[in-house]
């Protein structure tokens, strides 16, 4: 009896805590109502920490290569490869570090002069507080660049009408196998 009363109780706490987890409604009468409601609403700024771990060889390769043109293999920038990724984002640089999100989308080379990427990725994040709220990431990335600066053009759950920036930087890049681990520091206004 004992044993059937627990499980019940456990269930019971889970089903009642996956409201606490989606802290947005996303349901579209409730973001109709959130939008009549964004004239009182105050703008706030946040700022995430996060790194991106691109793997693209290994036996669980999380960004693969779906096409490229016809001169991709010759051009020095390999200029015209296009790639799916949906990697990990950790809070540190160690790949066993605390998952906090996922970096999902496609990147492609763009530039005939040097490397340079263009991207749109989304960027889910599972922290507590953003759990299933996304950022919506689109511009160019020049990996060989100390610094690059990328706009976060929308967002969704928690990071609504989000606008900002995510500045990258490579953490580490492994020339043979072309895994790079990438440093974000994103800053985005949202209501």
């Amino acid at each position: 009896m004992l044993k059937p009363c627990i499980a019940f109780i456990l269930c019971s706490m889970m089903l009642l805590a996956i409201p606490l987890v989606h802290s947005i409604d996303q349901d579209p009468l409730a973001v109709e109502e959130w939008f009549k409601n964004l004239q009182t609403m105050t703008q706030k700024t946040t700022h995430l920490h996060f790194y991106l771990h691109d793997q693209v060889s290994g036996n669980s390769p999380t960004a693969l290569r779906v096409a490229q043109s016809s001169i991709t293999s010759t051009s020095p920038t390999s200029f015209g490869f296009i790639a799916m990724a949906d990697d990990k984002l950790t809070s540190g640089p160690e790949p066993n570090s605390t998952v906090v999100g996922q970096a999902q989308g496609i990147y492609g080379s763009a530039c005939l002069e040097e490397a340079a990427l263009l991207m749109t990725m989304n960027l889910v994040f599972n922290w507590p507080q953003y759990n299933g709220s996304t950022l919506s990431l689109l511009g160019r990335n020049a990996p060989y660049h100390p610094y690059r600066e990328m706009p976060i053009v929308g967002g969704s759950g928690v990071f609504r009408m989000a606008k900002g920036i995510a500045t990258a930087k490579t953490y580490e890049f492994n020339t043979t196998s072309g895994d790079a681990i990438v440093e974000y520091n994103v800053i985005v206004v949202h209501y």
